[in-house]
């Protein structure tokens, strides 16, 4: 018989993830971190290729992040409001990991599985952060997938990819809870 645990299934079905502009001080320490990391790291890994890497940013990497993003955005003539929501994760920030997807060349596992694996240590890294107490939110945008901000800002090699810039911090306002994917529309049952 399974060993349910109900407390988890209860987390997993009301989790919410918090927006980054209501996270603030404090952020987890350290020690306080560590725990978070290492259950992001026990995500779906086909092959034990650990085809993924993280990155802390702390307050003032941020900072200097930030004014890289209002650089590059400017150089590659993006609009104000453009340029502003992308440095604005950074100006606003206390503390993000980024996710990195760095690929192995595998015979066995195709990339596109690594890609994978690489989504799920972001929603493994939201849900331990939200799990821990924190607050914590998954962002992206066009900083994440611009070549030049990425290979200046986090020293990606060629192959990399950002999978997600987790923020983490003390959640300062609720959200109110929004509707979520209706289960009849969106699932098939096949008997045969």
């Amino acid at each position: 018989m399974p060993q349910p645990n109900p407390q988890a299934l209860e987390f997993l079905l009301t989790r919410r993830s918090r927006p980054a502009k209501t996270l603030t001080l404090p952020v987890p320490t350290r020690d306080e971190l560590t725990p978070i990391l290492m259950a992001a790291l026990r995500t779906p890994d086909h092959g034990k290729l650990e085809p993924w890497r993280l990155m802390v940013l702390e307050r003032a990497a941020l900072a200097r992040l930030g004014d890289l993003a209002g650089e590059r955005g400017a150089a590659l003539g993006l609009e104000e409001d453009q340029i502003a929501k992308g440095r604005n994760q950074f100006d606003t920030g206390n503390l993000a990991v980024v996710v990195i997807e760095s690929p192995v060349l595998s015979e066995k596992v195709p990339t596109v599985e690594q890609t994978y694996s690489a989504g799920a240590v972001c929603l493994a890294l939201l849900n331990a952060a939200l799990a821990a107490g924190w607050g914590a939110n998954w962002l992206s945008g066009w900083i994440s997938h611009d070549r030049g901000f990425v290979e200046q800002a986090f020293g990606l090699a060629p192959q990399e990819r950002v999978a997600g810039i987790i923020h983490i911090g003390t959640e300062k306002a609720a959200p109110p809870e929004r509707p979520r994917p209706d289960l009849e529309s969106k699932v098939t049952w096949v008997s045969n």
